[in-house]
């Protein structure tokens, strides 16, 4: 299994013959080095509605033709733009043909903005769990600290876990660096920092505050195998 990071919270894993692109922000999203034309994923796994998260998904999708698997209310809301969805919701899982996936609790919001300046509700944020090839990459979604995070980290022995660390709008690295000692996963990646003003983070802070030498700073193309 391939796990590898394009800025912000996007997220590409390779595993069992198909490709999963988590929270595809590729346009706007001065961290990346992904281009929206180049992306044919088999799958999009989409954490909660803001557009840095649900980002290029429409165009994706409908070029390459991804299951995209979501909340219900996201998933209803893509479905009706054409895109072959599978809704799910928090503490369900189902069995994929690439693996397992189970949606977790995430403290944030979820919605959508229109040009009209109306806001569109998207159902609960939420983390996900992906389990494939023996392995469990957790990536949190948008999130505050929460003490869940040790059940989560007891039910499912997580190998890879991305932790949004930019404060402002989630955790910010104090927090961040708790939910990590929460979690007790193998290898801990530090997301969705740097990308505006308002969540400039030094992620090496975050990595000096964890108690476990588990932290690794992933740039924009890095990959992990596991």
């Amino acid at each position: 299994m391939k796990v590898s990071f394009h800025g912000h919270s996007v997220v590409k894993v390779e595993t069992n013959g198909k490709t999963i692109l988590f929270d595809p922000f590729i346009n706007g999203n001065n961290q990346t080095d992904l281009k929206v034309d180049n992306e044919n994923p088999d799958v999009i796994i989409l954490t909660h509605g803001h557009g840095d998260h649900v980002g290029d998904t429409v165009e994706i999708a409908k070029r390459s033709g991804a299951l995209v698997i979501a909340n219900n209310e996201i998933a209803n809301y893509l479905s009706f733009q054409g895109l072959n969805t599978h809704p799910m919701h928090i503490g369900g899982a189902y069995e994929f043909d690439f693996g397992k996936v189970k949606l977790t609790p995430a403290f944030h919001g979820s919605a959508m903005i229109t040009d009209n300046q109306e806001i569109i509700y998207l159902g609960m944020p939420t983390g996900v769990l992906l389990m494939a090839e023996g392995k469990t990459i957790y990536h949190a979604g948008d999130t505050g600290l929460f003490s869940d995070m040790k059940l989560i980290g007891e039910r499912h022995p997580i190998d890879l876990a991305f932790l949004p660390i930019g404060d402002n709008f989630t955790m910010g690295p104090e927090d961040a660096a708790l939910a990590a000692e929460f979690l007790q996963a193998k290898t801990v990646v530090p997301v969705h920092y740097d990308t505006f003003p308002p969540i400039k983070q030094d992620p090496q802070l975050f990595i000096n505050l964890l108690k476990e030498n588990n932290g690794k700073i992933m740039k924009a193309g890095d990959s992990i195998e596991l």
